[in-house]
């Protein structure tokens, strides 16, 4: 039914009302209902890996039930991945809602739309933001306040901001990230298997194997 609404509003609000007069919203609906729904297994196994990078990641945890129950990172994790299949499966507004409101419940911001690997583990988590077009790999550990972000906003002739583009980092695997530091950037890489110093703030690629610290 809820889909079937953001449907029918996305319809409405992009002027395709007319134009979709004979669609059946309910019957797509139910449609993508099934395939999320037929998805379920996929993302239970890879919520798995991302419950056991923060046991294996954090030596303050004592089991993987206390991760399970307690870790905010986890929570924002979750509500993201049914967020981003819901986006693939083309349903407008609710992918936003949910991570909104893991959000306000955990001080984390990932957008529906970023693409993220297996054993992801964002420890702590307040602060931490991760932009729409972001791209992270697997086995993938960030910190509080760490930024994944646009360098700024593109626009067109007519000074309307381009939305299609890629804005924001990629990430590559096993990539360590602490604490505020701020990634920027469509262009940017982080190569694989390498360590993020805290503060630190990025605006070109660096290679792999490499750390990168801010010295005073």
């Amino acid at each position: 039914t809820q889909i079937s609404r953001a449907l029918s509003h996305e319809s409405r609000v992009s002027g395709q009302q007319d134009e979709q007069a004979d669609v059946d919203h309910e019957a797509r609906a139910q449609q993508i209902t099934i395939e999320l729904l037929s998805r379920i297994p996929d993302m239970r196994r890879l919520l798995a890996t991302d419950a056991q990078a923060a046991f294996d990641g954090d030596p303050a945890c004592q089991n993987l039930d206390e991760v399970i129950f307690c870790y905010p990172g986890l929570e924002a994790i979750t509500v993201y991945r049914i967020a981003h299949e819901l986006q693939q499966l083309g349903v407008p507004l609710i992918p936003r809602m949910l991570c909104e409101w893991a959000h306000k419940e955990t001080g984390i911001d990932i957008h529906p739309g970023a693409s993220i690997g297996d054993h992801f583990f964002i420890d702590h988590g307040t602060g931490v933001v991760i932009g729409e077009t972001t791209e992270i790999g697997s086995h993938v550990k960030i910190y509080q306040g760490v930024t994944l972000g646009a360098l700024s906003f593109p626009t067109d002739a007519d000074g309307n901001i381009i939305r299609s583009m890629k804005r924001h980092p990629t990430i590559e695997d096993r990539v360590v990230i602490y604490a505020s530091a701020t990634i920027l950037g469509g262009r940017t890489v982080i190569g694989r298997d390498s360590v993020v110093g805290s503060s630190v703030w990025l605006t070109h690629s660096i290679d792999p194997n490499t750390t990168v610290i801010m010295e005073i």
